[in-house]
């Protein structure tokens, strides 16, 4: 079950070739996906042979090979993780119980929510993504970009399998809809909030691979602990692909810091006007696009209380990250969890069932990972020098989602009122002055072991490639 066999019109390691039905299925949504790529993929790309690493196997030594290839070639397939014939339910009320290898039918519309849910997002970052290839500061980076592409493209083959598989006419109703939503469109939304911003430059291309890449993570393991489980080994397999594009987005802020940290000891200065007259994104400004990617990314965890959170939790659809590692008894009746409301003009804490909280949870196990990848920023600040801490804003700041959904909060947390948010915004979250400052600096470098003038260098190529290394080739 490990390799993949190449050899099948879609790649896959699930034997589709013995489910003759299945396959003609997927081979029939196959053009509609290409059409879809064509017209909403990556601009310009269609001659470009980019340097892409494709997964040969699911073993997690030696799973990828890299080579050029043109990405509408690009070999989308579905890939499992190795099943486990012992293995259990291992959370909720039907724990040490068998995982289910089909769905059961009072599950069915609950799973059917998650993985459209889930598949959803994949288009949708690729859509948000398409214009970014137009002002690459590398070829370096523009390769980056193309492997996050293509591989958001095989996570929704992955979903689209299992709704094929396992949802009969509504599945495949639910897979053909995946390619009819667009980012951002008025009538026909994609699914969630943050999937419908535009990252209209690379600093919020990095801000979103951080941290909404990052709300992938979490969900994607979350999911992987299902006791349905052609859900949890699909996502198990799509995490390992998912770590590089989190690496894109926090090796690619770094790079930024790195630069204007030289440039304000050259300069010695901190002064905005003059770090944007030398053409680098001065730190106040990469603190505003922090506090908007990140407030905008903890909204798709959902409602702080969630009846839903609770059902998919005792059911068995989805557990909490790292469920196996955790020590209480995984069934979480007569338990409390602490989230916060506003209550007598401030924020309060307040105890609700933890089965109701796992939304929370989640949310909080993820804010720990993202400060921890926002105090490696801060450390190349200080290796250069710089007295500037970043921060990531309170959880409860510029909130659109749940309780805390249109309260007025400082990134301190502090509950102000409208006026004074209105009077202060400008300083907490990106201005139409700095999204117009950073889209001057966006032009195009491809020039093999070029960087624009705001980024720095990577410290290592891709698969330890040389400095110059010819990652796209332009036909």
């Amino acid at each position: 079950m490990s390799s993949i066999n190449y050899s099948e019109k879609i790649p896959n390691n699930v034997n589709l070739g013995e489910d003759r039905t299945l396959q003609r299925a997927l081979e029939q949504w196959q053009p509609n996906f290409i059409n879809w790529w064509d017209d909403m993929g990556p601009v310009g790309s269609t001659d470009m042979d980019v340097y892409l690493r494709t997964a040969v196997s699911v073993d997690p030594q030696g799973w990828a090979q890299f080579g050029h290839v043109k990405m509408r070639d690009y070999r989308w397939g579905v890939f499992l993780n190795p099943g486990d014939s012992e293995r259990k339910i291992h959370f909720g009320d039907h724990i040490g119980e068998k995982v289910w290898q089909d769905v059961p039918g009072e599950h069915r519309a609950n799973l059917r929510r998650i993985i459209v849910t889930q598949g959803d997002t994949e288009p949708a970052s690729v859509e948000q993504q398409r214009h970014l290839g137009n002002t690459a500061p590398s070829m370096y980076d523009l390769r980056n970009l193309f492997q996050i592409n293509v591989e958001e493209g095989r996570h929704l083959w992955a979903m689209v399998y299992l709704l094929h598989k396992h949802f009969g006419r509504d599945g495949r109703e639910e897979a053909d809809a995946l390619l009819v939503r667009r980012s951002g469109d008025e009538n026909n939304p994609r699914i969630l909030g943050a999937f419908n911003e535009a990252t209209p430059d690379w600093l919020s291309f990095f801000m979103f691979t951080y941290f909404t890449d990052r709300d992938g993570k979490f969900q994607l393991a979350a999911l992987a602990e299902s006791a349905f489980d052609p859900l949890a080994r699909t996502t198990k397999f799509m995490l390992t692909e998912e770590a590089h594009h989190m690496f894109v987005g926090e090796s690619g802020i770094s790079r930024v810091l790195a630069r204007t940290a030289r440039a304000m000891n050259e300069l010695k200065t901190d002064d905005v006007s003059k770090l944007r007259a030398e053409g680098v994104i001065d730190l106040p400004t990469i603190q505003r696009y922090i506090n908007f990617h990140y407030s905008v990314t903890i909204d798709l965890f959902g409602a702080d209380e969630s009846s839903n959170a609770a059902i998919f939790y005792s059911s068995g659809l989805k557990g909490r990250y790292e469920e196996s590692k955790r020590t209480d008894d995984h069934i979480l009746k007569g338990q409390t969890y602490k989230v916060l409301e506003s209550r007598d003009g401030k924020l309060q804490e307040k105890e609700v069932p933890l089965l109701n909280g796992l939304n929370e949870v989640l949310r909080d196990d993820y804010i720990t990972d993202s400060v921890a990848g926002v105090d490696r920023w801060n450390k190349v600040l200080s290796k250069a020098g710089i007295d500037f801490t970043l921060k990531v804003p309170h959880k409860a700041f510029n909130r659109n989602i749940g309780a805390l959904a249109g309260v007025k909060i400082t990134p301190e947390g502090n509950m102000i009122s409208a006026n004074e948010w209105f009077a202060k915004k400008d300083e907490w979250l990106p201005t139409a002055e700095d999204r117009a400052y950073v889209a001057s600096l966006m032009g195009r470098v491809v020039e093999p072991g070029k960087f624009a003038n705001w980024i720095s260098p990577p410290n290592i190529g891709i698969n330890r490639q040389a400095a110059d290394f010819e990652y796209v080739r332009f036909n």
